[in-house]
């Protein structure tokens, strides 16, 4: 065998080995996911009826790795259709997992279960939702979650990061908030606004310690955002889930409908600091002021005055899901998120109905 032969032999088995190891990297990650009807309180004096992924405002917390291969069964246990569409994945030689009714499948029917395959082609913040009836289910019902797809490669900022978050805006409709099937429609006038699902002052503090290197991963689930950090300026990194040749610098930072980005800053400046929509009428209840979409980003060892609107917060440490992002691969429900059950609140209302009436008779 001439050298040249040698050559190529020795490139055949680099190849052969490349893809063994590729192959070995690969894990299947099989979830189940229902939908569940299920009531949450958004704001003060403010409940929604939603159709949600395991019975909860964002869904589950997907995380795998990129080239993973994922299987997701999901069942129907409401009283309409759905779906899901993997918004992000390439779903390359898998078009039929795409989660569009009537396009890539039929749709889900009540009490149906439908099994999605895919490998996970494309990494970073990617999210999953229904896609039936989008402006109602998607903009109104919270049917929407977020998926992590960790990179093969990631930038070495990336490594640096000591805390990350995930923060889902959208908004509601207090009109149709109880009305399964109404809302969605053009001109429609949205009156509440939240993140994860909750809007200020009943969503959470995001608690960092001086030095932290914090990944905050934006989705504009419902609505555009415009996202305003005080007190830092924040790295865009990512744009729904790319990362971007030239990363840049800024202070509010524009997300459309639907997309994604990923922003890193360097806790170097200890407070209180509010983050928040910079679009007006995003930081309301119903036209009150403060409300909607804000946080507070608190730094550990900053004393809380009495006048300081979350000076007894009751604490959820997994509102922005950094617990379950901590906790690797795999699917992570979230206590904090579950709504409360319609038709087991509705049987217990009519079994007390009825024990009033035999006592009156």
């Amino acid at each position: 065998m001439n050298y040249l032969c040698r050559q190529c032999v020795s490139a055949v088995l680099l190849a052969v080995g490349m893809f063994s190891a590729l192959s070995v990297q690969a894990d299947v990650r099989q979830f189940d996911i229902s939908i569940d009807e299920v009531e949450i309180e958004v704001a003060p004096g403010f409940k929604s009826k939603v159709w949600a992924y395991n019975g909860q405002v964002p869904g589950p917390l997907l995380r795998v790795k990129e080239g993973d291969d994922v299987e997701v069964i999901l069942t129907n246990n409401t009283t309409l259709n759905h779906t899901i569409h993997w918004h992000g994945t390439f779903q390359t030689a898998s078009w039929r997992s795409d989660g569009v009714p009537n396009v890539t499948q039929p749709t889900v029917e009540p009490g149906e279960s439908y099994t999605y395959r895919f490998k996970a082609d494309k990494a970073g913040s990617l999210w999953y939702h229904c896609h039936v009836n989008v402006p109602e289910h998607v903009g109104l019902r919270g049917m929407w979650g977020p998926m992590i797809v960790d990179p093969a490669d990631p930038l070495p900022i990336e490594e640096e990061v000591t805390k990350d978050a995930i923060l889902m805006f959208t908004g509601w409709n207090s009109e149709v908030a109880d009305t399964y099937g109404k809302g969605g429609y053009p001109g429609e006038t949205l009156d509440y606004f939240s993140i994860n699902g909750k809007s200020f002052p009943m969503s959470q503090p995001l608690r960092v310690k001086e030095g932290d290197v914090l990944r905050l991963r934006l989705f504009a689930a419902g609505l555009e955002t415009a996202f305003h950090l005080h007190g830092h300026d924040v790295l865009v990194t990512h744009i729904d889930g790319t990362a971007i040749e030239n990363p840049y610098w800024a202070d509010v930072v524009d997300i459309p409908s639907g997309g994604r980005v990923d922003v890193i800053a360097r806790m170097d400046n200890p407070g209180m600091w509010i983050a928040h929509d910079h679009i007006e009428q995003h930081i309301t209840n119903k036209g009150a002021m403060p409300g909607g979409a804000a946080m507070i980003v608190e730094y550990e060892g900053i004393e809380k005055e009495d006048w300081y609107i979350w000076k007894d917060k009751d604490y959820a440490p997994d509102f922005y899901l950094s617990d379950s992002l901590n906790k690797g691969y795999g699917l992570h429900n979230s206590p904090v998120f579950k709504g409360s059950e319609i038709a087991a609140r509705a049987k217990k209302k009519k079994k007390k109905k009825k024990k009033k009436q035999q006592q009156a008779q």
